[in-house]
Parts: C-alpha cells; structure tokens; sequence
C-alpha cells in the first residue's frame, strides 16, 4: 500500500491511465476487426475506409506507446496487402 503522498498520487494516476491504455487498446483491435470483416465481404470500397480509420488509431496508438511501432507497421502491412490482393 502506498504510504506517502506521492506513492498514493502514482497509484491513482496509474489506475487511470491502465484504464485509458486499456480502452484505447480495445478500440484499436475493434477497428482492426471491422477492416477484416470488410475484407471478407469483399467490399472495396468499405475495406479501404475502415482502413484509413484504422490506421489513424494504430499510428496513434504506437505514438503514445501502447505498442511497439514495428507492430504497428506490421498490422497495417498485412492490412494493406490483404486489401489489395482483392480483385
């Protein structure tokens, strides 16, 4: 348990910020998802919206740290040859 003020300050500061790391994680695999499905669809037009909208948060992501920016690079390179595989 923390004792000293700025030991209770970090706890709750970390408490949020897990929370916040937390969802912005899950939002990003969420618009992962939504890029696949479009691509299963076969939908064009839609894979390559969803993606724009995803890369924005995966590069956003990676920025703030959540995850390594060579994963990121890599999410979005099969992405994007996943898209344009489609004919």
């Amino acid at each position: 348990m923390a004792n000293s003020p700025q030991a209770r300050k970090r706890a709750r500061q970390n408490t949020t910020r897990r929370s916040q790391n937390h969802s912005m994680r899950s939002m990003m695999r969420t618009y992962i998802k939504s890029v696949y499905a479009a691509i299963e669809s076969n939908d064009k037009d839609k894979a390559l919206s969803t993606y724009r909208s995803a890369v924005s948060i995966i590069d956003r992501n990676a920025k703030r740290g959540l995850q390594h920016k060579n994963k990121s690079a890599r999410l979005k390179s099969r992405m994007n040859a996943r898209i344009k595989a489609m004919v």
